[in-house]
């Protein structure tokens, strides 16, 4: 209930808020403006269109901000001339006029209440320097944080374009070579083909051949995967077996047939069904069908790991999706792996992550930004040598996602500001300090959820926690 009490401009006076204003001023103020004496409850509500200064005279409030569904105490206090409300009220359309946070009183309090209007015309008429100033200040810190802001989003871009760069390099020019290297060995096996035609064998004998070519490029497909040592012993024992059988430059052969899978028992056969006459030049055809098939492969695994790049970029881009969807965090946190990977080289990654995790509403692009400022400080803290883990599980109405690093750990003297604009550990001119405000802001006010952290030495976890169901859906 609210009960319009009388104004007096002296009493006005005893607040540090008006203490050094004229006779005249102070009756304006009780002209335009009145006091309201307020039960205890809610006095405006976060997210409002802020339509009134408070400025307590008597009594006590309470101001909150809403961070993962919940109303978090941010002060109490019983100060008389503490105000809140709609003190930006003077800066016009140019910053969103809706209250900051959520007011309530718990004993009955007497406020003196202004309209956001008038107060804007009175800060300009009575104090028009101030209020440049004051506009100078707010008006150029936030375009300061929105231009610092940019440069870190550019500075992170730059950063994972030339990992993405180095990483499709790779498979880029692996392609190239084992296409050059393709062209030789096609022309090579068309000139030993050339070469075969000459002779006189009879039909039946390049029957066979064609038969053992099929067979040859059927086991480079099922080749198992030997480790060094298997692989040596394996061209020792083919190297040994082609120099028994008189077959020039066996050392050539032995690597290729090991690679595809043919061993001492497939050359057996080979000579079951063409005979010592014809092994030699059976062989060589045969190293040259085998070779094709194994820079095909190479070739075919080099474009799927480009395609799989250029995925993983597009789904960290979401640039063809629209902003607001609903995602699985794990393919967001697995594209930004792929798109960070250069700068995680030395650091193991561990995933344990619950997949039977739901879909949840998000920005998923700037969700990857989040994810890229966390993973960027953790492999910045362990400087390329340590354990990046990354945790996903449920937390009742949330999708919990840590990101945990075994570097030196935050200061317990510093903790608290970590999130703040522009505060930063990091020498000059190596860091802007707004790569966990940007998250904060994505998680907390745009997401509706919560970041935190907990750190101590050789144990840092910072825990994102996001809402399951959008919060219309919840409502």
């Amino acid at each position: 209930m609210t009960v319009i009490a009388h104004c007096d401009p002296e009493e006005l006076r005893t607040l540090f808020l008006f203490e050094k204003l004229s006779d005249a001023q102070l009756r304006r103020l009780c002209h335009e403006g009145h006091v309201e004496v307020r039960e205890p409850g809610s006095v405006f509500i976060e997210g409002e269109p802020a339509g009134h200064l408070y400025v307590l005279i008597e009594g006590e409030i309470i101001t909150s901000r809403r961070v993962s569904g919940a109303d978090v105490e941010v002060n109490r206090t019983s100060q008389r001339g503490v105000y809140s409300g709609a003190y930006t009220a003077y800066l016009g359309d140019r910053v969103p006029q809706v209250y900051q946070n959520s007011l309530r009183v718990t004993v009955p309090s007497r406020f003196f209440v202004l309209g956001a209007e008038c107060f804007a015309q009175i800060m300009n008429e009575w104090f028009p320097m101030p209020v440049h100033l004051l506009e100078g200040l707010f008006i150029g810190g936030q375009r300061t944080r929105e231009a610092i802001g940019q440069r870190e989003r550019l500075l992170a871009l730059g950063s994972l374009t030339a990992g993405l760069t180095h990483e499709l390099n790779n498979p880029a020019a692996a392609a190239v070579r084992a296409t050059s290297t393709l062209r030789e060995r096609v022309t090579a096996m068309r000139g030993k083909l050339k070469m075969l035609a000459k002779g006189k064998y009879p039909v039946a004998t390049f029957e066979t051949l064609v038969e053992l070519q099929q067979r040859a490029a059927d086991r480079v497909a099922k080749a198992p995967q030997l480790d060094p040592i298997e692989a040596a012993d394996a061209e020792d024992a083919v190297s040994d077996w082609l120099e028994e059988h008189a077959c020039a430059d066996a050392w050539q052969l032995a690597p290729v047939f090991v690679q595809s899978g043919l061993d001492t028992e497939w050359l057996a056969e080979v000579l079951d069904l063409v005979g010592p006459e014809m092994l030699e030049p059976a062989l060589r055809w045969l190293n040259y069908t085998v070779e094709t098939e194994l820079l095909m492969n190479e070739i075919e695994d080099s474009a799927t790991r480009i395609s799989t790049l250029v995925g993983a970029a597009r789904q960290y881009s979401q640039l063809d999706r629209a902003p607001y969807q609903v995602v699985d965090v794990h393919d967001l946190l697995a594209s930004t792996l792929l798109m960070m990977s250069a700068k995680l080289t030395g650091i193991t990654v561990v995933k344990r992550w619950d997949k039977a995790l739901p879909k949840i509403p998000a920005y998923a692009a700037e969700l990857n930004q989040v994810w890229t400022n966390l993973i960027d400080n953790a492999a910045q803290a362990m400087d390329g040598a340590g354990t990046l883990t990354l945790v996903t599980r449920r937390d009742g109405d949330y999708v919990l996602v840590e990101v945990g690093d075994t570097g030196p750990g935050i200061p317990e003297g510093i903790r608290n500001r970590i999130f703040e604009p522009f505060f930063t550990t990091k020498p000059v001119g190596e860091g802007t300090g707004l790569g966990l405000d940007i998250a904060w802001r994505i998680v907390v006010n745009k997401h509706q959820g919560d970041l935190g952290v907990e750190s101590r030495p050789g144990d840092t976890r910072f825990q994102v926690r996001l809402p399951i169901r959008a919060e219309s859906e919840s409502q």
